[in-house]
């Protein structure tokens, strides 16, 4: 330990000389260029080393440049752009003075300017994938859930609310490289009312470097919203109307004052959402309540109208050179009013039969408020410190009301007149989440050697509440096992070291080691009792080394362990009611999951091809059935599996077939295993599955363009339960208007109504009460023609961006890898 100790000092205290250059741009008056692009470039490949913009003098400096050969490009709108002579920095002579160079003015008269980007609609790191969601015409008007439906390797279970990625559901979803920690479910919910219009890009990042938390065995899925960073007061405006089942609406507003040392910005957005969903279920089970085996035929309809508010306030400044604070805040308010209609067909052997109505109605409504502040100082050069202080409140209530009947075949009321069988009832459930959160990051450059590390610690408590009354003998009453009260308490303390290698110039290496120490407490305030008390602490070791290839191929391999802890509606022993033979409740005895990941990949031009092999071991299959402690009824609740190894190939091609057509085909395919045990015959599974995520985009005359994307989702399985495979397709068409004055999109999600999906119970292995059962679960789509035309233009004068600067800590803690 000593000698690791020295070694971490000796890292960070080394210093090493650096060179600069220095220059001046002016017209052939001999008046100063302000805010021309000054880049550096390695003259063996034209690598950009680094980019800055000229003063209002015309004035710029690179700093902080180690020895090597280079040359300078400068440019400017309007001007002709120009290169310097290759020269060299030396140990003797790291600092060089260019002088005056000047710049002649372009020849070319342009009638008008129009700004594309350039990115790709898909970008392989060496951690992940990054979806670049504005490059997407079916992005406009779309929810953020959408979107992640459309990427590849991510599969959406709606009617769970559950979010698999590379077919693994252990997934941890970051909202500008924070963290989200609530159950997976509101998760799902808060990103189908989060409006796409205001994200940047999705990260997919499958091998995090030691830098992030270590949450999330099958990756972490982190959403950057947008941020204007250009100089001047400027903006955007969205509107989005559409129909499917109902009215679709969304409108947004952002507003940005940039004066080069200050930044003011905030937003708004208000989304309404009128859907539909139903799930029909054909099955058989033994029903010790009813007396024998039955046949069911079972089908539930949903009716919801969303409203969403969401907002956010920010404000960052430079006090002096090297030193940023800023502080931001995100609101957001959601309500979701739910109708659904349960009608259920009972035979019951020899000619009993039994029939269920029931009308259940109720209000879904959830707040967040996250404020932030954050510092970044640079000490000295090549050195970093950033300090992040969140705090994030979450408030859910669900309030339901339910009046059914359940009939024999005479039309009296079946079974006695007490809680399982009332015909009215009424359910509640309120949550109430806080998060304090801290972070502390050092950053140091020595030489080749990029070295940092950094402390966390997390503190959240929740309080959550929930029953079933049933109205029996003119009042309203509760089984002891419906009515729950938990209050969890956990504090996760988190170390890490992390240093980047720069080898030679084709080899680099990063490795890093973080440390987690987990203590959850669960207690129920209503008997006294403890549900689950737990320590855990873990090594989470990362390693990645990248080998050029020349200067078009690259390879990579890399090493990761991760770890997916239960959430608090995983853990807690509450009782909701789904019907007489049938409850919904947690696992006070889920263990967390503990992941090993090994990724070989090899990068050509934009072209990537992997080869993925995780173990996990303990995985949590959600929404498993078991048998309740009397073995009387059918519990719904999450499970460990016993393992699940996935051996996986990933193929990301993108062609560029002419300047007007632009394809992108990424492929996830490969070998599953995993091994139950929580069924009554055991069972292991190997199968083959594939995800598909293909997109066509088509830039026509008269700035319109057309997009056609759509995936597929092989057969796979989660737990015991077996899905089918599904898929769609959808189209979209933009028109760009003139003069920046915006664009018009329009967008049709699934116009061939492929999107249902299957799911069995009892395919696989024998399941309690001898279920088995036959669910085609339709969403919206499948079941009404959908589309959307949305409108969208930036607002206000622009002026260049001011480069080396950081928008605030949180991006910089996103961007270390890149």
């Amino acid at each position: 330990m000593k000698a690791l100790l020295l070694t971490i000092f000796l890292l960070v205290t080394w210093q090493v000389t650096y060179g600069q250059i220095t220059g001046r741009l002016t017209d052939p008056s001999g008046q100063a260029i302000p805010y021309a692009t000054i880049t550096l470039l390695q003259a063996a490949d034209s690598t950009i080393i680094y980019a800055t913009l000229t003063t209002e003098k015309g004035e710029y400096i690179l700093e902080d440049l180690t020895e090597g050969r280079y040359l300078v490009r400068m440019s400017t709108l309007g001007y002709q752009t120009i290169f310097t002579p290759v020269f060299e920095l030396a140990n003797n002579r790291l600092n060089k003075d260019l002088g005056i160079h000047v710049l002649r003015e372009s020849t070319q008269q342009l009638a008008e300017m129009v700004v594309r980007s350039e990115k790709p609609l898909l970008e392989q790191r060496a951690d992940g994938t990054v979806v670049n969601v504005e490059k997407s015409i079916m992005s406009k008007g779309s929810s953020v859930l959408e979107v992640l439906e459309r990427s590849p390797g991510v599969v959406i279970d709606h009617q769970n609310n559950g979010i698999s990625l590379n077919g693994k559901t252990g997934v941890m979803v970051m909202l500008n490289g924070k963290s989200v920690r609530m159950a997976l479910e509101q998760v799902v919910t808060m990103l189908g009312a989060m409006s796409a219009n205001d994200i940047s890009k999705i990260e997919l990042l499958t091998n995090p470097s030691s830098a992030y938390d270590a949450e999330g065995s099958a990756g972490i899925i982190n959403i950057v919203t947008k941020k204007n960073s250009q100089r001047g007061t400027n903006g955007s405006i969205s509107l989005t109307g559409g129909y499917g089942y109902g009215e679709k609406a969304t409108g947004g507003l952002s507003l940005n004052r940039h004066t080069g040392e200050t930044n003011i910005y905030g937003a708004y957005t208000y989304s309404r959402d009128k859907a539909y969903s139903d799930f029909h279920a054909i099955g058989s089970e033994q029903e010790p309540l009813l007396g024998g085996h039955a046949s069911s035929d079972f089908l539930s309809i949903s009716r919801s109208v969303l409203n969403n508010h969401q907002a956010n306030f920010g404000i960052d400044t430079q006090l002096k050179k090297g030193f940023l604070i800023g502080t931001n805040a995100n609101f957001n308010s959601s309500n979701t009013s739910i109708q659904t209609m349960n009608r259920g067909k009972y035979k019951i052997q020899p000619d009993d039969f039994y029939q269920l109505n029931a009308a259940v109605n109720g209000v879904n409504s959830w707040r967040s408020f996250a404020p932030n502040f954050y510092a970044e100082k640079e000490p000295r050069k090549g050195e970093k410190i950033l300090l992040n202080l969140d705090y994030i409140s979450y408030r859910n209530a669900y309030p339901m009301d339910a009046k059914s009947s359940f009939l024999d075949q005479n039309g009296n009321q079946a079974g006695s007149n007490d809680t399982l069988f009332s015909p009215v009832s009424k359910g509640l459930s309120n949550t109430q989440i806080g998060i304090w959160a801290t972070k502390l990051d050092y950053r140091k450059q020595v030489g080749a050697i990029t070295v940092e590390t950094g402390l966390k610690g997390v503190q959240t408590r929740t309080d959550s509440k929930s029953a079933i009354q049933s109205f029996v003998n003119n009042e309203y009453v509760s089984r002891p096992s419906a009515v729950s009260r938990i209050v969890m308490k956990e504090r996760i303390g988190a170390a890490y070291f992390s240093a980047a290698i720069k080898v030679d110039s084709s080899t680099s290496i990063v490795a890093g080691l973080r440390y987690e120490y987990s203590s959850t407490r669960m207690d129920n305030p209503l008997d006294g009792k403890n549900i689950a008390n737990r320590q855990l602490g873990i090594w989470f070791p990362s390693f990645l080394m990248s080998k050029k290839l020349g200067s078009n191929a690259e390879f990579l391999v890399s090493y990761s362990k991760r770890i997916s802890r239960p959430s608090y509606s995983d853990l807690a022993s509450y009782v909701t009611y789904n019907g007489p033979g049938s409850v919904n409740t947690g696992n006070p005895l889920l263990k967390p999951t503990i992941t090993n990941n090994v990724k070989l990949s090899y990068n050509y031009l934009r072209y990537s091809f992997s080869a993925l092999l995780s173990r996990d071991d303990r995985p949590i299959a959600r929404n498993q059935m078991v048998y309740t402690t009397d073995k009387l009824q059918m519990a719904v609740s999450p499970q460990n599996m016993i393992f699940q190894n996935n051996f996986t190939f990933q193929l990301s091609l993108p062609f560029t077939i002419s300047s007007w057509w632009e394809m992108n085909y990424d492929v996830n395919s490969g070998w599953r295993s995993f091994k139950l045990d929580y069924t009554p015959q055991p069972v292991s599974k190997t199968y083959f599955a594939y995800n598909l995520v293909t997109s066509q985009i088509f830039k026509l005359p008269a700035r319109f363009s057309i997009e056609i994307s759509g995936y597929y989702n092989s057969a796979f399985y989660n737990g015991s339960r077996k899905v089918d495979g599904y898929g769609t397709v959808n189209a979209g068409i933009k028109k760009e208007l003139k003069n920046n004055h915006g664009s018009f999109q329009l967008a049709v999600s699934d116009p061939f109504r492929t999107n249902v999906i299957s799911s069995y119970f009892g395919s696989l292995t024998q399941e309690v009460f001898d279920l088995r059962s036959h669910v085609n679960f339709h969403p919206e789509s499948s079941k009404y023609f959908l589309f959307k035309l949305s409108y969208s233009r930036p607002i206000g004068k622009t002026a260049p961006e001011k480069a080396g600067r950081s928008d605030n800590a949180s991006q910089l803690e996103k961007d270390r890898l890149k």
